[in-house]
C-alpha cells in the first residue's frame, strides 16, 4: 500500500512520504470530533421534533454508511502537508521572514501556529507572489472560521464569480484580476446559515 500511496502523493505534488502522510491523517482524525452514533442526542426533544418536521434525518449512522469525516480528514492532511513555513514564504516572495510575520499579524496573510511555528496555506500564493487582493478578502472573513473552511471557500467554484463560461474559485477569480471586493462580500457570510 505504501508504494501506491506514495505514487498518489507524488502525482498530487505533495511532499510527504506515505508514513508522514498517514501520520497527518491520523492526527487530523484525532482532532475531529468522533462520530456520534445518535445525532439526535445533541438536541432537545423540541429541537428534534422541529428538525424532523423540516425533513432532517436524525437516525443513527449505520456501519455501511460512509464516514463523513473521511473527506475532511484527507483535506485537512493535504492542507497541512502543502502549507509553507514563514521561512519558505519569505524565500518565495524575496522578503525577510519578519515581513511575513508582520503580514500575518495584520491579517494580510493567513495561517496557523503549529509545532515549530507558523504554517501558511499554499493556496494564497502564486508565481512567487501573494494573490492580488487577498488582504481585502481576508479582512472580510469572519474570525471564527478555521483554515480548512477558508481553504475550502477559496478553492471551490462560486456561482457569483463567473469567469468566461464557467464558475471560478475565489483564488482563480483573484488571479484573473477580478474585483477582490466581490470575493470579500462572499467571504463575509462564510459560516452563516443560508
Amino acid at each position: 500500500m505504501s508504494v501506491a500511496l506514495e505514487t498518489v502523493l507524488a502525482r498530487a505534488g505533495l511532499k510527504a512520504t506515505a508514513a508522514e502522510f498517514l501520520e497527518l491523517v491520523e492526527d487530523a482524525a484525532r482532532r475531529l470530533a468522533p462520530p456520534h452514533p445518535t445525532p439526535g442526542a445533541y438536541f432537545s426533544p423540541d429541537q428534534r421534533d422541529a428538525l424532523a418536521e423540516v425533513g432532517l434525518d436524525l437516525s443513527p449512522r449505520v456501519d455501511s454508511d460512509p464516514d463523513p469525516r473521511a473527506r475532511a480528514v484527507a483535506t485537512q492532511a493535504v492542507l497541512r502537508d502543502t502549507a509553507l513555513t514563514v521561512t519558505e514564504v519569505a524565500a518565495q516572495l524575496g522578503v525577510d521572514a519578519s515581513r511575513i510575520r508582520h503580514r500575518l499579524a495584520d491579517g494580510r496573510l493567513t495561517g496557523w501556529k503549529d509545532r515549530g511555528g507558523w504554517r501558511l496555506p499554499a493556496w494564497q500564493f502564486a508565481d512567487a507572489r501573494v494573490l492580488p487582493g487577498l488582504d481585502v478578502v481576508l479582512h472580510a472573513v469572519p474570525p471564527d472560521q478555521p483554515p480548512l473552511v477558508v481553504a475550502g471557500f477559496m478553492t471551490t467554484p462560486q456561482e457569483d464569480l463567473p469567469l468566461g463560461d464557467r464558475q471560478a474559485t475565489p483564488r482563480e477569480w483573484l488571479l484573473a484580476g477580478g474585483d477582490p471586493h466581490r470575493v470579500a462580500r462572499l467571504a463575509s457570510v462564510m459560516g452563516s446559515p443560508a
